[in-house]
């Protein structure tokens, strides 16, 4: 029960990594907030996790509108009066080679990735100020860090969360603020299962461990960045990548 009584925003956990991140921290004794932008699906989740015992609650929000995260701050402050932990992990792909990527296909990644950790980021650290003590977590990704063909402005998203961790991390030390990024491979998912084993194997080359990883990776090491055991580590990077960005 690291985590018991703390509640803790995930952003983008109805389905994926983001759900296995709240699923985790609830397990742990988190009030866990699922937060979406499809309100039906966040309250499925957070109906499945109270028929098991688990605290949770949900919220619909649209991460790159400023005023529908304010309010959904807001309602989380007036119910629980508390806001320990936010795990900005919405997030979205809209693949193209450069030459044909649209203007909207590159608005819309940095819109959601970005300036969605960003909105979030800036409504909650208000609350985690005011309390002096707060964590911080951003889902960055090993593209980010090595780039990737067709992948322009997903790379670019995700370096740019990466430079935002670094800089809250400095802002918000002194109040007893903690940020730090965790940036996944490839993890194994509704996507990658699709994939035909050729592609598999091309993948399998490019990690040393030679495997795919799964959400529950991804969640551990969030978890370990939530907990009393990380106090002491802010604006750093971890790679839960099987070894890619060696």
């Amino acid at each position: 029960m690291r985590l018991k009584e703390q509640v803790a925003l995930i952003t983008g956990s109805a389905r994926g990594i983001g759900k296995e991140i709240a699923y985790t921290f609830a397990k742990e004794g988190a009030i866990v907030i699922i937060s979406d932008v499809n309100g039906e699906m966040a309250k499925t989740t957070a109906d499945e996790f109270i028929k098991e015992g688990l605290k949770a609650d949900s919220f619909i929000c649209n991460v790159t509108d400023s005023a529908s995260v304010q309010e959904m701050v807001d309602k989380i402050l007036d119910k629980y009066n508390r806001l320990d932990i936010l795990v900005n992990n919405a997030g979205i792909t809209k693949d193209n080679l450069l030459l044909r990527m649209s203007d909207n296909e590159w608005d819309a990644v940095i819109n959601v990735n970005l300036k969605g950790t960003f909105t979030c980021t800036k409504a909650v650290c208000k609350v985690m100020l005011k309390a002096r003590k707060g964590k911080i977590i951003n889902i960055a990704s090993i593209i980010g860090v090595i780039g990737n063909a067709g992948q322009a402005n997903y790379a670019a998203s995700k370096a740019g969360i990466i430079g935002l961790t670094k800089s809250v991390a400095k802002e918000f030390s002194s109040r007893g603020i903690t940020a730090n990024a965790v940036a996944p491979g490839f993890i194994q998912s509704e996507m990658t299962d699709k994939l035909s084993e050729k592609a598999k194997e091309e993948i399998f080359k490019a990690i040393p461990l030679g495997s795919l990883g799964t959400p529950k990776d991804v969640a551990g090491v969030c978890l370990f960045l939530a907990s009393k055991d990380a106090d002491y580590i802010t604006g750093q990077t971890i790679l839960v990548d099987g070894g890619m960005g060696i």
